[in-house]
């Protein structure tokens, strides 16, 4: 890992996004809450937080952060049949958050298809990307 010992502990936050493109027909089932296996927003929303948490496990080389705030949120793209994921996560630290904001918004996309699978296995999980980092010496 860097070396992040001697940096000042500065407001950080991340933004990350990511979204899940479906049938029109599983799109109205999740919105309905109509699927199999319940809630489907609900329990990816929990999954992208404790997803958050847990980054510095999952990525090798990230810091284990003291996270202060995660979010996950979801608009439906009835257009397009898709849902879309933003996620944000902040912390007074010496490092940014734009892992575990990506962390979230990729668990959240894996839990929607987990859920949807049975009903539509053609999902696309895409367009993953950090939209706004602030914080620390380049933000």
């Amino acid at each position: 890992m860097v070396d992040v010992g001697g940096k000042p502990d500065t407001a950080r936050l991340a933004r990350a996004g990511a979204r899940v493109t479906m049938a029109p027909e599983t799109l109205r089932l999740l919105v309905e809450q109509a699927l199999p296996k319940g809630d489907v927003l609900a329990v990816a929303r929990v999954a992208g937080i404790m997803a958050a948490k847990e980054t510095a496990r999952l990525i090798p080389m990230c810091h284990p952060l003291n996270l202060t705030h995660v979010a996950v949120d979801f608009s439906i793209d009835e257009k397009n049949s898709s849902v879309i994921i933003e996620a944000s996560a902040s912390l007074a630290g010496k490092t940014g958050v734009e892992m575990e904001a990506l962390t979230a918004v990729s668990v959240a996309a894996l839990t929607i298809y987990d859920m949807c699978k049975a009903v539509d296995p053609g999902m696309v999980i895409g367009d993953l990307r950090v939209l706004e980092k602030s914080g620390g010496k380049s933000g």
